[in-house]
Order: C-alpha cells, then sequence, then structure tokens
C-alpha cells in the first residue's frame, strides 16, 4: 500500500483532517474531512474526496479529540486502514520548538509548559496527540508548530519593552500562522519579491513582513491575541485598558474572555464575527459598517509600517478566508495605499484573481490560497524519512 500520511488541524471549535497518499512527485490529498461546531448542538461531521462528498451528517462533539474514533471510522470506510504518520498543526511552540519534532513524552511535556502561551489552543491540541496514540499506539506523530517560522525575526522585532529577565522566561515576539506564510513564500519563489508583506485574513488574523523570503517581523506577539482586530480578538490594546478591566472588579478570566472572545468585530458590532455577514448588514447597520471600516484600517495602518520596516514595498499577498474572498474588504484596505504603489484593478479584485493589481502598480497585490494542512504532510514527510 502506498504510503498516507494523516493531518490535523484543531481548532477551538473544529478538527480538520486530511489523508495524503505520498508519491516522488510529491503529496496528493486523497480525502479531506472535518468536525465543524464542535461544543455545539449543531455539530457537523463530512468527509470529501475527489471532489465527491462522501459523508455530511448532523453530529455532536464535546471537544475536538472526541472526534478522533469517528474519523478513524470515516477513513477504514475509504479503505485507508493503514498510516505511515500523523502530523499536527501546533499553535505555539513555547521557547523550545523552532522547527517540527517528532512527538515523544519530552515533547509533550514541553508542551504542557507550552500551554501558558496559548492555554485556548495547545491543550486541546495536546489532547489529540492523545487521542490519536490511543488509537493507533504505533502511529509516529510530528508536531508543526505555527511559531516555528518567525523564529527568524531578528531580536530587535522579536522583544517587548521589559526588563530583560522576561525575555529569558519566553516572553517575547512569537508569531503566528507560519504555516500559512511558510506554503505561500515556498508557492510564489521569486515572484515574491525582495520586500514582501502577507496578510493571512480570517477569523484568526495577522500579517508578516519578508525581506528576500525571510520574515522580519509579525503582527501577532507572545500570544494570538496581538496584533490588529480579529473576529472576536482584540489585537493590541493599550496595556492600560487591560488594567482598567482587572482594577474594576473583572477576574482574570473575564478579562480573557472579553480579549479573546467577546471582541473583535463581533464586540463592535454587536452582530457577528463573520466578515461575510458583517458586509451583507453594512448598508443597513451603522455598527456593522463601522466594525468592517476599522479592520481595514487597521490592516492598512499594519502595512505602512512594515513597508516602512522593509524600506520600501514589491508585493502584498492577501490569504486566509477573508483575504481570499472578501475583495470588498481587500478593497478597503488597499484604498488609501496609492503612495506605496499600489493601484488596484477593481474587475480582478472583484472576481478574486490571483494578481488583482494592474500591469502599472509598482507594487503587484495577490490573492494566494494557503494549504496549511499540505504543509503539514510536508513536515511530517521530511521528519520521517518517508
Amino acid at each position: 500500500m502506498d504510503a498516507i500520511i494523516l493531518t490535523l488541524n484543531g481548532g477551538s471549535s473544529s478538527l480538520k483532517f486530511a489523508a495524503y497518499r505520498l508519491t516522488e512527485s510529491g503529496e496528493n490529498a486523497v480525502l479531506i474531512g472535518a468536525a465543524e461546531a464542535i461544543g455545539t448542538p449543531d455539530g457537523k461531521f463530512w468527509v470529501r474526496a475527489e471532489g465527491k462528498q462522501l459523508i455530511d451528517r448532523r453530529e455532536s462533539f464535546a471537544g475536538p479529540a472526541d472526534a478522533i474514533p469517528v474519523m478513524f471510522a470515516a477513513l477504514q470506510e475509504q479503505g485507508i486502514t493503514r498510516l505511515s504518520g500523523a502530523g499536527h498543526r501546533i499553535v505555539h511552540g513555547g521557547p523550545w520548538f523552532s522547527a517540527p519534532h517528532l512527538i515523544d513524552t519530552a515533547v509533550i511535556s514541553r508542551l504542557r509548559k507550552a500551554a501558558v502561551f496559548a492555554p485556548i489552543h495547545v491543550p486541546r491540541e495536546i489532547a489529540l496527540i492523545e487521542a490519536i496514540a490511543q488509537h493507533y499506539p504505533d502511529l509516529a506523530q510530528v508536531a508543526c508548530f505555527d511559531t516555528a517560522f518567525h523564529s527568524q525575526i531578528p531580536e530587535v522585532a522579536r522583544r517587548f519593552p521589559l526588563p530583560r529577565k522576561f525575555w529569558e522566561q519566553g516572553v517575547k515576539r512569537y508569531g503566528f500562522h507560519g504555516l500559512s506564510y511558510e506554503y505561500v513564500v515556498e508557492r510564489m519563489g521569486q515572484d515574491l519579491g525582495r520586500r514582501a508583506i502577507i496578510a493571512h485574513l480570517g477569523n484568526g488574523s495577522s500579517m508578516v513582513a519578508l525581506k528576500e523570503g525571510k520574515p522580519v517581523d509579525t503582527s501577532m506577539g507572545l500570544t494570538p491575541t496581538g496584533g490588529f482586530m480579529m473576529g472576536t480578538r482584540t489585537g493590541d490594546l493599550d496595556p492600560g485598558v487591560t488594567l482598567y478591566l482587572l482594577r474594576s472588579g473583572h477576574s482574570v478570566e473575564q478579562v480573557a474572555e472579553v480579549l479573546d472572545y467577546r471582541s473583535g468585530l463581533l464586540g463592535v458590532s454587536g452582530l457577528s464575527s463573520e466578515m461575510r455577514t458583517l458586509l451583507d448588514s453594512s448598508e443597513q447597520n451603522a455598527d456593522a459598517a463601522q466594525a468592517v471600516e476599522m479592520f481595514c484600517y487597521q490592516v492598512r495602518k499594519f502595512i505602512g509600517a512594515y513597508a516602512a520596516a522593509l524600506g520600501g514595498l514589491d508585493t502584498v499577498v492577501f490569504t486566509g478566508g477573508i483575504g481570499e474572498h472578501a475583495a470588498a474588504v481587500r478593497a478597503g484596505i488597499v484604498d488609501g495605499l496609492e503612495f506605496l504603489g499600489m493601484d488596484l484593478d477593481s474587475e480582478a479584485n472583484s472576481r478574486n484573481a490571483q494578481v488583482i493589481s494592474t500591469k502599472t502598480s509598482r507594487c503587484t497585490v495577490r490573492v494566494i490560497r494557503t494549504d496549511e494542512d499540505l504543509m503539514i504532510a510536508r513536515h511530517t514527510r521530511r521528519i520521517l524519512e518517508l
């Protein structure tokens, strides 16, 4: 049987998985699936292969790990009975991991320590690893860290202006969405240009500045809460806001709930964290329109800052759910960046073309569909030498 790698990408309310067949020429997805709306009564489980919907049903799961037995049953139904390895997207590697790593007890131990930096994500990811091991004890598993890509960022950009002892404790800028950025850089090659910005825009959003394909700065910091506003997260705040909330009687847990789950597009609009919903409602709902405007403004401001850090700009790439599909948001972001040489082609932008800038634009603006799962499969193959 051909070697097949399973990839797992677990979120707070979803689990995406895929099976990749390994060939001499690369890695081919033979099956993809997901458990969605985890933790709610409206859960859903689906599987597709070769463009065909094989499974699509309502099924509720208490947590992502609870979907593992159902996932393995679906794989067996499609004839995938043996696996050569499994690769996991791990949001935070802490100060210990700057590259993918074969999972063993020592890695698990360090992941438990890294959970303090990403308490929403890492414990669930550990639970997925353990659920796979319980079901398939002899299967080799590989951790692929979203923070690893950013480990090359210069110290001057990674340090926070805090007493130096906190740096030694691991308090620094880690950055996230690294697997997505790595895919875009690898796919574009020389077309990326010498000075580039990639904006991964989705429910969680961030940006990276690259010189010669290497990261020099990124918007998210110690945790995935930092940067510009997102679906439910605040992005960067005056630290005094957090102190105000604590001093006014909110507990640490209540503040964390506000910062991570009640803010961003949801908090400003009072309606939804989904950009599509806000765009559809913006003409009738002033708060929804303001949330979209704030999002575009903050992303635009980060692009300007990173253009300064790069000493100019050759390429901007939009990726992620919003970046790939929301033409109105891309237009709102680019509007006002003409001074950086951006000239948007409205017709190309409206159809989500791969290049949405005009032929005369000094800065090329692109739309690239990201593929984090493929990067997980490639890293897992390399680590396991398959």
